[in-house]
C-alpha cells in the first residue's frame, strides 16, 4: 500500500530529526543540525536495502516515490525561511558549516566520476 511508503518517510524523517537534533547539541548549537539531510540519506538506503530483499511492492514504492519528488521544493521552502543574517553574525562556525561540505563534495565528483562504471556500448 501506498501508506507503508509514507510510514517509512515518516520514521525516518523521525529518526532523522533526532540525529539532527543530538548532533546540534553535542556541537553546542541550539539548533536541528541537518535533520532532513540524515532522514533522506537513512531514506535512501532504507529504500535500497528494502528493494534488495524484494519487501516493497509497487504501491509501496510510489508512497515513497510520491515524496522523493516532493523533496526539492520541501527543503526550498524550509531553506527561504531560515535567517540567514543571524546565522553568520553568529560567528565562523556558520560560514565554515557552509564551505566545508559543498568543498567535500566538489572534490568527490572527480572521484565518484572515476569509480562509475561506463555503461554506454562502445
Amino acid at each position: 500500500m501506498i501508506i507503508y511508503g509514507v510510514a517509512i518517510l515518516a520514521f525516518c524523517y523521525i529518526i532523522g530529526q533526532l540525529i539532527g537534533e543530538f548532533l546540534g547539541k553535542l556541537i553546542g548549537v541550539d539548533a536541528n543540525v541537518g535533520g532532513v539531510g540524515f532522514a533522506m540519506l537513512l531514506l535512501i538506503f532504507l529504500s535500497d536495502w528494502l528493494h534488495k530483499k524484494s519487501y516493497f511492492d509497487k504501491s509501496t514504492e510510489n508512497g515513497i516515490l510520491f515524496w522523493n519528488q516532493m523533496y526539492i521544493p520541501i527543503v526550498v521552502a524550509m531553506s527561504a525561511i531560515q535567517n540567514v543574517k543571524v546565522a553568520v553574525s553568529s560567528g565562523f562556525i556558520a560560514i565554515l558549516a557552509g564551505i566545508v561540505p559543498v568543498v567535500i563534495c566538489l572534490l568527490t565528483i572527480p572521484l565518484l566520476a572515476k569509480l562509475s562504471k561506463n555503461t554506454k556500448p562502445d
